[in-house]
C-alpha cells in the first residue's frame, strides 16, 4: 500500500522535485510559494536523496545558481512567487536562448485575487513573452506529476520549463502517495572531463550568435507545441458536439468541472482541460472550437490561452468582457459567468441558487478588521517613535513586508516594490531639494528586504549624495512569508549553520557615514537617535543616515521570554482618551465606552510592556510597580 498523505500543493511540488532527481533547489520566500523549499528539505531527508537546498538573498541569485547547476549537468529547480519572477527575469530570459543541459524547472506561484501580492500578474504570459514552456496544474497531485514531466521536457528540448502554480493549487490539499521511485539515470562525467563543456558560442553567446540561438528556440517551441497535442495534461470530456463548450486551465478547470456536475449538465457541455498553456496546442483547441457553437475560456489570471487563438469569433472570455478582467475565478465568479451562458444555450440546469452555499464559497464573510502588526512587534514601537520624532511634513517611504503595516501608524506614505523604499527616498529628496525645501525623507525597509534589493539603492544614494534617514527594521527573520532565515541570521535552508552576514558592515561598506543600532522597543532612544540622524543629513559633509532598529520577531521567538515579561495594568489616571488605541494600535488594547477606560485583552496580550511607552498620562503601568508603590488596582 502506498504511503498516502494529505499534502498541501506546495508540499506535493516539493515531493515531486525530490522524486524526479532534483539535485539543487533554490528559492526566495514569498506567499503563495513559501512552502515548496521546506518540503524539498523534508523529503530530501525522508527519501534520503542528495539535494542541496538554499534560501537565496533574492530571486535573481536563486535563478542564476539554479541555471549554473543545470548547465553543469545536475537537475535544478528555482522557486519564487510571481513578482519574484520580475526580479529574476534577466537571467531567466537569457537561459531560454542559451538553454540547459540537465533539467531546469522554474516553480512560480501566481496569486489571483490578489491575496498577498502587489499585482495579479500571469506567469503564463511571461512564459509566452520569454518563450519558455509552461505547465499549469489543476490539482496538487497533478502538480507533483508535472514536476517530473517538467524535468523530462526540459532535458528533451534543452530548455528551462515553468511549473506555474496559483494560490488555490499551492494551498489546496490532496491525498498524495509518498513513494520512492528510482532516480533518473544520469552518468556522471569522468574526473578528467569538465562539468561544463567548452562552448563559448553557446554559454557566452554574443549578440551575433544570440540570433542563431533565437531561431533554434523558435523551432524547439514549434516541436513542443506539436507534442502537446497528445499531452496527457490536456483532456476532453462531454459530448463531441455541443451548443456550449468550455476550455479551462488550472484551478478554474477543477472548479468548473465540479460546478457542471452539481448543475447536472456535465453531459451537455463539452469541456477541454489545458495543462500546457504555452506553447499551446492550437490545432487541438481549434478542433474543439469547431465542435461548439460557443466556447467559454476560463483561466486565471489573464487571457493567455485566449490570446493564442487565431479565430475568436465564437469565443467568450476575458477579452470580450464575459469573464471579469480582474479577480480570482473562484466558484462564485465562475457561477456568475456560467449562468447566463447556460440560459442562452437553452441548457436546463439545477437552479444555481439552490446549490449548497458551502460548495460555492458563499459562507458569511468574516468580520472586517484592519490589518495590524502583531502584539509585541518591534516594528510598532519603531514606527510610533518615528512618527513622534519627525515633523508632519516628513515623507515616509515604505517597502514590502510586515512593516508595510506602518501605514496604519501614519509612518508609511508609499509602497512600490521590493527594495524600492531606498531608491524612492533618494528620488523624493531630489524633488524636495529641487523645490528649495527641507522636508525630511524617512525610508523603512526590513532586514531580509534590504539584503534582497535595498543595497544597490543605498549605494546609489551615497554616490549621488542623497540626504534621507533610512530605518532598517531588523527582526532577524523573513517574517511575512513564514519566518524563513536571512543571510544575517547564519541559518541555512536545512537548519544547518552558515556564515552570518553583518548588515551594519554592509551599510558601512556602501559608504554611509552615519550608522547606528538601536533597540526597536526603546521609543525614547529611537526618537533621540532619529533627530541626530536628521541633523547629520542636513549638515556639511553629511549624506544618507542609517538606523538599524533591532528586535526579534515575536512570532518566530514564540512570544516574550518569561524573564522579560511585563504584565501591564490600567490605573486610575486613564481618561479613555483613546490615543493608545489610535496611535499605538496594539490589537490587545481597546476602549470600554461604558466604563470610559482602556482595557487589555489578555487573550491577545503577550506581556511585552511596549504600550507603557505610548501613554503620556502614565495610565498603563507594570503591575509590579503598582505593588511596589502600594497603589490600588482599578
Amino acid at each position: 500500500m502506498p504511503d498516502l498523505r494529505m499534502l498541501m500543493g506546495n508540499e506535493a511540488v516539493g515531493l515531486g522535485l525530490v522524486q524526479a532527481g532534483c539535485r539543487v533547489a533554490t528559492a526566495y520566500p514569498g506567499t503563495p510559494s513559501s512552502e515548496v523549499l521546506p518540503a524539498v528539505v523534508r523529503f530530501t531527508r525522508e527519501l534520503q536523496r542528495p539535494v542541496y537546498s538554499e534560501w537565496s538573498v533574492n530571486e535573481r541569485v536563486a535563478a542564476e545558481t539554479a541555471i549554473a547547476a543545470a548547465w553543469a549537468g545536475q537537475r535544478a529547480a528555482c522557486v519564487m512567487k510571481q513578482v519574484g519572477l520580475n526580479v529574476a527575469s534577466d537571467p531567466v530570459m537569457s537561459a531560454a536562448y542559451l538553454g540547459v543541459r540537465a533539467g531546469l524547472v522554474l516553480v512560480v506561484a501566481d496569486d489571483p485575487g490578489p491575496h498577498s501580492s502587489q499585482t495579479e500578474q500571469d506567469t503564463r504570459l511571461f512564459g509566452l513573452f520569454a518563450k519558455i514552456p509552461v505547465l499549469d496544474p489543476s490539482s496538487p497531485e497533478e502538480a507533483r506529476q508535472m514536476a517530473a514531466a517538467a524535468f523530462a521536457l526540459s532535458e528533451e528540448r534543452e530548455l528551462p520549463v515553468i511549473l506555474r502554480l496559483t494560490t488555490r493549487i499551492s494551498h489546496g490539499r490532496e491525498g498524495i502517495a509518498v513513494q520512492q521511485p528510482p532516480l533518473p539515470r544520469r552518468e556522471p562525467p569522468p574526473p578528467s572531463q569538465r562539468l561544463l563543456p567548452h562552448a563559448p558560442k553557446r554559454w557566452a553567446a554574443t549578440p551575433r550568435y544570440r540570433h542563431t540561438l533565437h531561431v533554434q528556440l523558435a523551432n524547439k517551441l514549434d516541436a513542443i507545441a506539436a507534442a502537446n497535442r497528445a499531452s496527457p495534461f490536456n483532456a476532453r470530456s462531454g459530448p463531441q458536439r455541443a451548443v456550449l463548450g468550455i476550455v479551462a486551465a488550472g484551478h478554474a478547470y477543477a472548479v468548473v468541472r465540479d460546478l457542471l456536475e452539481l448543475l447536472g449538465v456535465g453531459g451537455q457541455v463539452a469541456l477541454l482541460k489545458i495543462g500546457t498553456p504555452f506553447p499551446l496546442p492550437v490545432q487541438r483547441v481549434e478542433r474543439f472550437l469547431e465542435c461548439c457553437d460557443t466556447t467559454l475560456i476560463l483561466e486565471d489570471c489573464d487571457a493567455t490561452i485566449e490570446l493564442q487563438l487565431p479565430d475568436r469569433r465564437r469565443v467568450r472570455g476575458r477579452l470580450d468582457g464575459t469573464v471579469p478582467a480582474a479577480g480570482e475565478l473562484d466558484p462564485s465568479a465562475i457561477k456568475a459567468v456560467l449562468g447566463p451562458l447556460l440560459s442562452a444555450a437553452d441548457i436546463q440546469a439545477h437552479p444555481i441558487e439552490t446549490l449548497p452555499t458551502e460548495l460555492l464559497h458563499q459562507l458569511p464573510p468574516p468580520p472586517v478588521r484592519p490589518p495590524t502588526l502583531c502584539p509585541g512587534c518591534g516594528h510598532r514601537t519603531a514606527f510610533y517613535a518615528m512618527k513622534r520624532a519627525f515633523p508632519k511634513s516628513t515623507i515616509f517611504t515604505g517597502d514590502i513586508g510586515c512593516y508595510t503595516l506602518g501605514i496604519s501608524l501614519g509612518a508609511v506614505d508609499t509602497v512600490l516594490a521590493m527594495g524600492a523604499s531606498v531608491g524612492m527616498a533618494s528620488g523624493f529628496y531630489r524633488a524636495i531639494h529641487n523645490a528649495g525645501r527641507q522636508d525630511p525623507v524617512v525610508g523603512t525597509i526590513g532586514d531580509s528586504t534590504f539584503l534582497h534589493a535595498g543595497i544597490s539603492g543605498l549605494l546609489n544614494a551615497v554616490n549621488v549624495d542623497s540626504r534621507f534617514v533610512l530605518f532598517i527594521l531588523d527582526n532577524a527573520t523573513t517574517a511575512m512569508t513564514g519566518g524563513q532565515p536571512t543571510a544575517a541570521t547564519g541559518v541555512l535552508a536545512d537548519g544547518s549553520t552558515g556564515t552570518r552576514v553583518s548588515i551594519r558592515k554592509l551599510v558601512e561598506a556602501c559608504g554611509v557615514g552615519f550608522v547606528e543600532q538601536v533597540d526597536a522597543k526603546d521609543v525614547g532612544a529611537i526618537i533621540a537617535l532619529a533627530r541626530r540622524a536628521l541633523e547629520y543629513t542636513r549638515g556639511d559633509g553629511g549624506g544618507p543616515a542609517v538606523i538599524i532598529a533591532q528586535a526579534p520577531c515575536v512570532v518566530a521567538t514564540r512570544g516574550v521570554p518569561a524573564d522579560e515579561q511585563v504584565r501591564v495594568v490600567v490605573n486610575e489616571r486613564c481618561n479613555a482618551c483613546g490615543l493608545c488605541v489610535s496611535r499605538f494600535q496594539c490589537p490587545a488594547l481597546s476602549i470600554d465606552t461604558e466604563r470610559q477606560v482602556a482595557v487589555l485583552n489578555r487573550m491577545l496580550c503577550i506581556d511585552c510592556g511596549d504600550c507603557i511607552q505610548a501613554c503620556a498620562r502614565k495610565a498603563l503601568v507594570d503591575e509590579c510597580s503598582l505593588a511596589c508603590h502600594g497603589e490600588d488596582k482599578p
